[in-house]
């Protein structure tokens, strides 16, 4: 959380030129991979794969970063306390990778940068889909300007935001001159890697016990 503000807030300060420069840089350009010479037009570096890394840790705006960073404080924690901190820094960030992959797959065309860490975080949202089902989660919920809080299960909570990726995934793909603004194939290529692997980063608690 700490990497991804103090860089958003740094971008914030420069010159938007060199922002500008920098996102399309270090953030993941789906053409600049599908068609190379592109890339050597815009002045991109060759064999640059660091982007699918970096552009984690990059947000368009202080909404995108808000959300992201309100989602990873409340589902991370109870995560990362069952795999370690070591553990589940990799387990962030390979579901992160296959996230962007993901996304450059289904979107090979696309010519603006994909960035957010919203790949990573649903990996995340998957791990503790799985570990903690029955958990209460706090949604508050503005109606008529009133602070309506509402307690539901994490199951029927993720369970519906997978549905949502899913329906906005699949439009983007079967009907042509639809406007996508988010990268729903890297959310949904997340959650499914971090439904694959959360498994082999859970630590052994009765063997640290012993």
């Amino acid at each position: 959380m700490a990497i991804c503000i103090i860089i958003f807030v740094a971008m914030q300060v420069m010159p938007n030129e060199l922002s500008y420069r920098l996102i399309y840089l270090y953030g993941m350009v789906p053409i600049r991979y599908s068609d190379p010479q592109w890339g050597v037009s815009f002045g991109l570096p060759e064999d640059y794969y660091l982007s699918f890394l970096t552009s984690l840790f990059l947000h368009g705006n202080w909404w995108h970063l808000a959300i992201n960073m309100v989602f990873l404080w409340i589902f991370a924690d109870n995560v990362e306390d069952r795999m370690g901190h070591g553990f589940f820094l990799i387990f962030y960030l390979l579901c992160g990778l296959c996230a962007t992959f993901l996304q450059w797959y289904f979107d090979p065309r696309l010519a603006i940068p994909v960035v957010g860490a919203s790949g990573a975080i649903a990996g995340v949202l998957a791990a503790y889909f799985f570990l903690y089902p029955l958990a209460r989660v706090i949604i508050w919920v503005p109606l008529f300007l009133l602070p309506i809080v509402i307690h539901i299960p994490a199951i029927a909570f993720l369970g519906l935001w997978v549905i949502i990726q899913l329906h906005d995934a699949t439009t983007s793909v079967i009907f042509e001159g639809v406007t996508v603004d988010v990268a729903w194939w890297a959310h949904l290529g997340g959650f499914i890697t971090g439904t694959i692997l959360y498994r082999l980063f859970i630590r052994n608690e009765l063997a640290e016990e012993k």
